[in-house]
């Protein structure tokens, strides 16, 4: 019974097999190679058009690039106050950004509104007091779970378009989003107006892969050598490409998703049966049940692995009571039945005597 990540898997076989099959002979450095060759081939497909794709190893090194690719050391970036590249990164953006500035604001499940951008630009002096804004970083999902709609995507880029920004999209969970919405890979990025985007992989089945896809050839040109400075120019790129050729190929990435969605839900249906309710909505792979600590120290006692997780972006009608904490539980590819099934009968069996 361990939720607490979809990075504590290894690879789904066919991706290791791929990575295995990538390993045998030689095959030409730094990119250069026939898988990378296919796996942008395949990504234009996805995407509906032309791309740049820049493999690196961890979404650290996606979204701090990706920061850096859209703005410049003396301006600043916009996010969420708890989104990961604000929260989870260790300062890499604003490292990679030369000492720009992350400026995080308030929104339910993790997301921002027009409505709080616009606010923020309202609020601000003008001059050089302060580090111009000039990008926004937003998570598809985010740290709670939650997905922009298509309508939300567009109606946030509008805003940022209005004020000049860059719209970076850090899809660590981006094919748990992409399956969530039933829309296709275009309407979810580049025709809702996202200039960049962080393509996740580890979360999804592979053992180690991440992309930075580029959608505005604006940003291309300086990227590459943001990206060798940042020694993420890897010379064996092929074992990269390869796992994210085989998550592209026949989509694997939508049966690998398409389960850790819906053991996700299965998780929160009984959940809720159970008598606990959930901080937000299930949308992903991430369920966040409100819950007492006496069920949580229970839970642990038996095994179940998971993290407790922050309330400041409930929405108004979730609250925690005394003696209770909000737990984020994750599930992946690997998450088995029995697992579920466990954890929900642990808890309701629990809750019944209390």
């Amino acid at each position: 019974m361990n939720f607490t990540s979809d990075n504590i898997t290894g690879a789904s076989p066919e991706i290791l097999a791929a990575l295995i099959a990538a390993n045998s002979g030689h095959a030409a450095s730094y990119g250069a190679d026939p898988w990378t060759s296919r796996v942008e081939a395949q990504l234009a497909g996805l995407f509906g058009r032309a791309v740049e794709i820049f493999p690196v190893t961890t979404g650290t090194a996606a979204n701090a690039l990706c920061c850096a690719a859209i703005c410049p050391p003396w301006g600043a970036v916009i996010t969420h106050q708890e989104s990961h590249v604000i929260d989870d990164e260790c300062g890499a953006p604003e490292f990679f950004m030369g000492g720009a500035k992350l400026i995080g604001l308030p929104g339910v499940g993790g997301k921002l509104t027009p409505e709080t951008i616009e606010a923020h630009f309202a609020a601000e002096p003008g001059g050089t007091r302060r580090a111009p804004i000039k990008g926004i970083s937003i998570a598809q999902g985010t740290e709670f779970g939650q997905v922009y709609s298509v309508a939300e995507l567009k109606a946030l880029t509008a805003k940022a378009r209005e004020h000049g920004l860059f719209v970076h999209m850090d899809g660590a969970r981006f094919w748990n989003a992409l399956v969530s919405l039933k829309c296709d890979a275009a309407e979810m990025t580049w025709a809702s107006g996202v200039d960049i985007l962080s393509l996740g992989g580890t979360k999804n089945g592979c053992l180690l892969a991440e992309a930075v896809v580029i959608f505005n050839p604006a940003l291309s040109e300086d990227f590459r050598f943001k990206r060798k400075r940042s020694g993420q120019t890897l010379s064996k790129q092929r074992l990269i490409s390869a796992q994210f050729e085989a998550l592209l190929t026949n989509r694997h990435w939508e049966g690998l998703a398409a389960h850790a969605n819906a053991q996700a839900e299965k998780l929160a249906s009984g959940l809720k049966k159970s008598g606990l309710t959930l901080g937000w909505d299930r949308q992903i792979n991430e369920v966040f049940p409100i819950m007492p600590m006496a069920l949580i120290t229970h839970l642990k006692a038996q095994g179940a692995q998971f993290h407790d997780w922050s309330e400041i972006s409930l929405p108004p009608d979730r609250k925690v009571g005394e003696g209770e904490v909000i737990a984020r539980l994750v599930t992946s590819f690997l998450t088995e039945d029995r697992e579920v099934d466990q954890f929900v009968a642990l808890s309701r069996d629990f809750l019944s005597q209390r």
